[in-house]
């Protein structure tokens, strides 16, 4: 009776724990916001409305080919460097590979990246973090690296 009443009482606790890492409909779908409203940004050329999903801070981080760059807006810096025209960012498309609360306000995303370019097609894989902040969901966190 004891095994079973222990079994009862771990099942319970495994449920809860991982309900409490699944992101509602309406999370899911704000966090989903994030990065559509960065593909449209980016397919229309302006990264200055694709870093509006980033948070606005000197604590934001971001991690490429190249290491590291901390803060908004040396992340813009280094994105206009990179990509510095409409011929250079070509057409973005992303793949959610997998999406997942790590608690009340913070999601983990991991994804696809694909640019369809004139000057050579590009894609690799990325990692965000992602927290509500005043009410909105922001990028905190983001290591892409392309495939070679």
């Amino acid at each position: 009776m004891n095994r079973i009443l222990l079994l009862l009482v771990l099942s319970t606790f495994a449920l809860s724990v991982s309900a409490k890492n699944e992101l509602t409909a309406k999370e899911r779908s704000a966090v989903l916001a994030v990065l559509e409203k960065q593909k449209e940004a980016w397919n229309a050329g302006n990264l200055e409305i694709f870093m509006e999903t980033y948070w606005h801070s000197d604590q934001l981080a971001f991690v490429g080919g190249n290491g590291p760059v901390y803060g908004w807006d040396a992340t813009l810096e280094r994105y206009k460097k990179g990509y510095p025209d409409k011929k250079a960012m070509g057409h973005l498309e992303f793949k959610v590979l997998r999406l997942q609360k790590i608690d009340k306000k913070t999601a983990f995303l991991i994804g696809r990246y694909e640019l369809t370019r004139e000057i050579g097609d590009a894609a690799g894989h990325f990692t965000l973090v992602i927290q509500k902040i005043d009410g909105q969901w922001k990028i905190v966190s983001d290591h892409s690296s392309a495939e070679n």
